[in-house]
């Protein structure tokens, strides 16, 4: 209670009413699976927070393109999932990379080989991978100075005169020019400097990797005390979150390079190009996919995860190729049914399953927070092309990519009250499989979501069950909503905490739910004519014991009457006769 020891006019603010509960997103998903680039979470240590994409074009920036790995298979399942999720209807996923053992780095050495570490001067890939091997260009970009630009120029400047451009140095120390090879001599006259046709030195680098996408760095300085110095623009560790994403490259400069020795060690051997300016160019190697990941691998990426609350969705596309397909399955449930995740799981059966074995896999899996697809999807190879043979025109994908785009879609559609099935694929040319209705009979009810062709109809999701042998959870939607609802509430009343356990407390918590289970049936998501059929809230001494007072526990008791899906649409029709009665 306020205090009030002066005479006076108090105007205070009070509510009136229950605090709301919004409800959480439910379509935002996370993938995890080997990618060309990008930062990764190299050990149990290091945690390297993934950042969230909105867009194909987003990945490709961060992670690279749907170019093939050095792995076995070759295939980029999950570039290719992350294109199938977007075009499908999904519109936020988090992208964890996942690395196998033995991938090295690409890298250069720029000075000659044995040079002592103080001296030497190389270029290298910030993260693992072949798409590291790749080529550095550098330039040197000569522009002429007059004696105002020589003024404001900043300290670490690097100056050349004469007519060549290659008589003398002068590096800018403070406010003063000194000569570049001994820095600690006398200042030099900057008007001297001026009429001596100078021109001020800076660094442009052009970096490519093996898939050509290139970034150049423009007006980079040559000196430790310039503001654009290069070895502080391309560090191996940047300061900034985007240079830290998207910078493939890191030069490293020993510490006894100064800034003329750098310059000598960049253009040793250089081309002069059309502009008189000189060109060097260096190819880096030895860069390495590695081997297949395993279950290991999957389960740091996995860990990268588990601080991301807004998480609704977990699949691993492409991760049922690899020899560790169950155990990551097995990692994916785990992380799914972990307290207070509220996602759910999204596996693929491994490719090229007949029905016989696809019901045999699935019998290898049980939980309430998981669902199988099958078969694969084939797709147009977006890397075909005319004249190469080689390449295949078609691929088959795995479907946990588009069922998690679908999901989005449905989620945004409809609600995630209503089942993810009779949804249409649309990226599929055909499935791995044409699944037919006998061999749907056997699979559905062992909780395996077919997708099938229909003729007239399309290429169709037509399973919405949970690969689970307990009767009451048996339909997607269903743990998708009880997520929902789980999350909201567990969000929405955090200010319940620590309040005075009492009839107050249990009045405004019990209208708080009940003022958001009341939208949700009006919305259409719970079954029943009246609020008492759909929903009941429970919180007072019948919920609770003296031993629950007396150490601190609340219990509320919510009831919901959730709709599950029609699965089965059966109609009884019978002959009648032209006089009878109804």
């Amino acid at each position: 209670m306020p205090e009030y020891l002066a005479p006076g006019v108090y105007v205070e603010e009070t509510s009136f009413r229950a605090k709301s509960i919004e409800g959480v997103g439910t379509s935002t998903t996370a993938f995890v699976g080997p990618t060309r680039k990008g930062p990764f979470r190299a050990d149990t240590d290091a945690q390297e927070v993934p950042e969230l994409l909105t867009s194909f074009g987003d990945f490709e920036r961060i992670y690279g393109g749907i170019a093939d790995l050095g792995l076995s298979p070759a295939t980029n399942y999950l570039a290719h999932a992350v294109r199938a999720f977007f075009n499908e209807g999904g519109s936020r996923l988090y992208v964890s990379r996942v690395v196998g053992s033995g991938a090295d780095t690409a890298a250069v050495e720029v000075t000659a080989e044995g040079t002592a570490a103080a001296d030497a001067v190389g270029f290298v890939a910030r993260f693992p991978g072949t798409v590291g091997n790749g080529r550095i260009v550098v330039r040197e970009v000569l522009a002429p100075a007059a004696l105002t630009a020589m003024t404001n120029a900043p300290a670490g400047t690097l100056l050349v005169t004469g007519a060549d451009a290659t008589t003398a140095h002068h590096l800018k120390v403070g406010t003063t020019w000194h000569p570049a090879a001994s820095p600690g001599d006398a200042a030099e006259d900057a008007a001297t400097l001026a009429a001596d046709t100078p021109r001020i030195v800076s660094l442009l680098v052009l970096a490519i990797d093996a898939d050509g996408e290139d970034l150049s760095y423009e007006g980079l300085g040559f000196d430790r005390s310039h503001p654009a110095w290069v070895g502080h623009v391309m560090a191996a560790s940047p300061g900034r979150r985007a240079d830290h994403l998207q910078n493939l490259y890191a030069i490293t400069i020993g510490a006894g390079v100064g800034a003329l020795a750098l310059r000598d060690a960049l253009f040793a051997g250089a081309t002069t190009n059309a502009a008189g300016e000189l060109e060097n160019s260096f190819s880096l190697g030895d860069g390495t996919d590695g081997a297949a990941p395993a279950a290991n691998d999957y389960a740091l990426a996995l860990g990268e995860l588990a601080g991301l609350e807004d998480i609704s969705i977990v699949a691993a596309p492409g991760a049922s190729a690899y020899a560790d397909a169950q155990a990551i399955n097995n990692l994916l449930i785990s992380h799914a049914e972990a307290r207070r995740a509220y996602r759910i799981a999204v596996l693929d059966l491994p490719p090229e399953q007949l029905p016989g074995q696809a019901r045999t896999l699935r019998g290898l899996i049980d939980s309430r927070y998981a669902a199988v697809y099958y078969p694969w999807v084939v797709v147009p190879n977006p890397l075909a092309r005319p004249g190469r043979e080689d390449i295949p025109r078609e691929l088959a994908l795995p479907p946990s990519g588009f069922v998690c785009g679908i999901y989005a879609r449905n989620d945004v559609e409809r609600g995630v009250w209503k089942a993810p099935a009779n949804e249409v694929v649309r990226g599929a040319l055909r499935f791995e499989l044409d699944i037919n209705f006998a061999q749907q009979e056997m699979l559905n009810p062992l909780g395996v979501n077919c997708l099938r062709y229909l003729s007239g109809r399309g290429f169709r999701v037509w399973g919405a069950r949970l690969a689970s042998s307990d009767p009451e959870w048996k339909y997607v939607n269903v743990r998708r909503y009880f997520n929902y609802l789980e999350s909201s509430i567990d969000r929405g009343t955090q200010w319940a905490v620590f309040e005075p356990n009492g009839e107050r407390l249990w009045a405004n918590v019990r209208q708080t739910i009940s003022d958001f289970l009341y939208n949700e049936w009006r919305n259409g998501a719970l079954l029943g004519t009246k609020t008492e059929e759909a929903y009941f809230v429970r919180c007072d001494r019948s919920t609770m014991t003296q031993n629950d007072l007396d150490n601190g526990r609340l219990v509320c008791l919510i009831g919901v009457a959730v709709i599950k899906p029609a699965e089965f649409v059966i109609f009884r029709i019978g002959q009648k006769t032209a006089d009878a009665r109804a």
